[in-house]
Parts: C-alpha cells; structure tokens; sequence
C-alpha cells in the first residue's frame, strides 16, 4: 500500500528545483478574499489596509473615515463601550455568498441607520426607540466630551 499522503507531505516540504521553497497553496478562504478584493468598491469613506502584508490577506483591517477626528467609544445601540460591534451580516445572516463590499458597506451603513431591535448597548437602543430626538441629543453629547447617564465620553470633535 502506498502511504500516498506521506509523498505529498514529503513533496510539499522539499524545496524546488531552483532552491526556493514550495509555494503555499492557498485555502479556499483566501482565494475567495482574494477575489473579493480586487472587486472592492468602497466609499471614499472607507479603505482596505493589510497590517500584516499582502501575503497574509485573512488579516485586514478596515477603517471608515468619519466627520470627527478621533473616536475611542461611542453612544451608538448597534456598538458596546468597548467597540465591539453587532451586525447582522457578521452573525446569524452570514453566508458564504455575502462578500466583502457587502460586510464594509454594512458596517458602513450602521453609522447612518442605526438599529434599536439587535443591540449591543441596550440603554441607547431603548433611546432610540422610545425617544429619537433624546438619542440625537445623547450622541451630540457624546461626541462633544459629555455624559450619557454614568459613561463620560472623550470628545470625538477636537
């Protein structure tokens, strides 16, 4: 019996003809990253970066550009103290077909709309809900250094 996996472990670990080593054969996952990445279209808003380089695609980093300067936590129903966010496209919506325009132009689009019936941070979703013109008030304080009940925010306009 030929011990077939053993050869093709041996075959990916010897070097090539030309001493280089073998390439690394790309998962499925970064194939499709791949893909999706010289099919992005962003907002100008919002850019692509890869901390790592461009040979490790699975790690990436997206920022959205928004109107204030600096933002270290935010009044927002859809995002915790800590910035974690909840979106549904990331969690039970998920499937393989969703690319990433969709989940960068999802995220996107909650800074705009955001959502009172999924949250992550209860006490402005049921801001939101219950009293829009008190949460547009609460998110100006915030981002100017004021309180929204017991959390004092840094000021996000200077």
């Amino acid at each position: 019996m030929i011990k077939l996996f053993k050869v093709k472990e041996k075959q990916r670990e010897t070097q090539s003809a030309d001493g280089k080593p073998p390439v690394k054969k790309q998962s499925s996952g970064e194939l499709r990253l791949q893909k999706d990445i010289t099919e992005l279209n962003l907002p100008k808003s919002c850019c692509i970066s890869f901390p790592d380089g461009k040979d490790s695609l699975m790690n990436f980093e997206v920022t959205i550009k928004l109107a204030w300067r600096r933002l270290l936590q935010v009044y927002h129903p859809n995002i915790d103290l800590e910035g974690n966010v909840c979106l549904n496209i990331l969690r039970e919506d998920w499937t393989p077909i969703l690319n990433i325009n969709i989940i960068i132009y999802g995220l996107f689009n909650l800074f705009t709309q955001p959502n009172h019936e999924d949250p992550l941070n209860s006490d402005a979703a049921n801001v939101l809900r219950d009293d829009p013109d008190e949460f547009k008030s609460n998110v100006k304080r915030a981002m100017s250094g004021g309180s929204v009940g017991d959390v004092h925010f840094s000021s996000c306009l200077t």
